[in-house]
């Protein structure tokens, strides 16, 4: 069965631009509003992510696919992510690219950092706006106080993620902060839309919240393994 919520390309138009099917609902505005904070949420996205998995699964794509990116990367010589892509995700789960209806995640859009990945990068990514992955300073008000290690449980479990993803999830997580502070800053110099936003905070932000997992990766780790342990004795 395929994977139904997201946009369906219906082709180019006269001016060469890709046109999408309109997927209604409501995109969340930053900073996340409380609505958004609680666990149904979290547990809603990891179960849309993991159909997306299994729909994307076994597809290979073509020798000549192109694939987009972030401006200045390929200049940096950003290291990769240290796991062997799976499949082919979406990368970008930030609040702008999930369609919420009836309070909950219920489809993806703008998929233009969609590549060879693996399924605990996707999951990084989406923790790592969702719970989010982040200094306290650095969070929405709603999301300031939140239990970060009982949130990636929770993400978990809805998930279905296996032993050996938990057990890896914290140092891939830390490794990733790096590579978005890395690829963040390397983006500021190429792109003037970057350099914006890498002003406007990401260059302070990035380093906390290395730090941040630097600092709380073993309680994440501790939570993971523990539901693990629960859910498989």
């Amino acid at each position: 069965m395929g994977f139904t919520a997201a946009p369906v390309p219906l082709g180019i138009d006269e001016q060469g631009r890709e046109v999408l099917s309109y997927v209604p609902g409501d995109i969340p505005r930053e900073p996340l509003p409380a609505g958004t904070a609680g666990d149904d949420v979290l547990v809603a996205l990891a179960r849309l992510i993991r159909a997306l998995h299994e729909a994307s699964a076994g597809w290979t794509p073509p020798p000549d696919a192109v694939w987009g990116g972030i401006p200045g990367a390929g200049p940096a010589a950003v290291p990769p992510v240290g796991d062997e892509p799976e499949l082919v995700s979406h990368r970008d789960y930030c609040p702008g690219n999930v369609v919420f209806r009836g309070g909950l995640p219920a489809a993806f859009i703008d998929f233009d950092l969609a590549k060879p990945t693996s399924r605990l990068y996707d999951i990084v990514n989406a923790l790592w706006w969702w719970a989010p992955l982040r200094d306290p300073q650095d969070r929405a008000p709603a999301f300031t106080d939140l239990d970060m290690p009982g949130r990636t449980a929770v993400f978990a479990d809805a998930y279905g993620m296996t032993g050996q993803q938990r057990r890896d999830f914290v140092p891939l997580a830390r490794w990733v902060a790096h590579r978005y502070h890395v690829t963040a800053r390397a983006a500021a110099d190429a792109d003037p839309v970057f350099k914006r936003l890498w002003e406007q905070g990401a260059k302070d932000e990035l380093p906390r919240a290395e730090a941040w997992l630097e600092q709380t990766g073993p309680a994440i780790a501790a939570r993971l393994t523990e539901t693990t342990r629960h859910r498989y004795r």
